[in-house]
């Protein structure tokens, strides 16, 4: 084989990787991208390990449904001004550790009347996959705290005047992304003391995740697959599961490409190690010592 085809072999493994990391970074299945998209799941399978030799016109409609830029499908996200090539070249061979002393320094350094910089309140945000106890300990951490509980599902239920699947079947998930990023907006101004359930994608919206870094204290609530998929399972929730005999290798993939957004929390907590009761009581502990709350 010569070295422009290997080039071109290695150069298919890497878009297949970065369709396969964006897709579960996402929560989708490689059916529901297919009918997004529009792109056949075996042409997708394919993409997926390297094997298809993808067109321009079928990335786009990739890239479209997983709401990512071609730029970042390709795997050159900053390359349109000078100044995003001399920071890229700056932070690339930095370490995770870095870049978010940086992504904060940054953060600290932006000033602005918008809501977004105005800083923190006193409210908790628990983030993480369905199943990890983010309603159930959220209400049980509201009420010891004298705070308002919000499920930002709900509230974004509310805005849209629908279900949340209906949102996305009826408009899309780009319109549902708008409707979450107007409740976390609305939520962090209207109440200055509350705990946040947040929807389990909501790291892959930058705008909304940074947002929720920037105002609330965050903590991940995280658990073993086994405990997500039989949590959501007495709840009678399967929605993403649905049909799908693959569920429990689909559910890894999206905690898998999740959690390097969910670490970003300043807190995590396993809600598999313990019983409820004593999850509670580790969650109490860690957030009033972090809001400095005394008992």
């Amino acid at each position: 084989m010569n070295d422009s085809l290997i080039q071109e072999n290695i150069a298919l493994k890497a878009l297949g990787d970065r369709v396969a990391s964006i897709r579960s970074r996402r929560g989708m299945t490689r059916k529901s991208l297919a009918q997004l998209s529009g792109v056949s799941e075996r042409h997708l399978a394919n993409l997926e390990y390297g094997k298809g030799n993808a067109s321009f016109l079928v990335l786009i409609q990739i890239a479209e449904a997983m709401q990512c830029t071609l730029a970042e499908l390709i795997g050159d996200p900053t390359t349109s001004t000078s100044e995003w090539l001399l920071l890229r070249e700056l932070l690339l061979s930095q370490s995770e550790t870095t870049l978010k002393k940086i992504r904060l320094s940054i953060q600290g350094q932006i000033s602005d009347i918008d809501i977004t910089t105005k800083g923190f309140n006193s409210s908790v945000a628990l983030i993480g996959l369905r199943g990890a106890g983010k309603t159930t300990l959220g209400r049980m951490l509201a009420e010891d705290l004298g705070f308002q509980f919000v499920e930002l599902s709900r509230e974004i239920e509310k805005f849209a005047g629908c279900s949340i699947a209906e949102i996305q079947g009826l408009y899309g998930v780009n319109a549902y992304r708008k409707y979450e990023r107007r409740a976390l907006e609305e939520t962090i101004q209207i109440y200055p003391e509350a705990v946040i359930a947040t929807p389990g994608g909501i790291v892959s919206d930058p705008a909304s995740f940074n947002l929720l870094l920037n105002h609330c204290t965050s903590v991940w609530l995280q658990a073993n697959p086994e405990d997500h998929m039989e949590r959501v399972r007495k709840q009678g929730d399967l929605r993403p599961m649905a049909d799908n005999k693959e569920a429990m290798e689909d559910l890894k993939k999206i905690l898998l490409g999740r959690a390097s957004f969910y670490s970003q929390a300043q807190f995590n907590l396993n809600t598999s190690t313990q019983s409820l009761e004593e999850s509670f009581l580790l969650l109490k502990n860690i957030v009033r010592k972090a809001l400095h709350i005394s008992e």
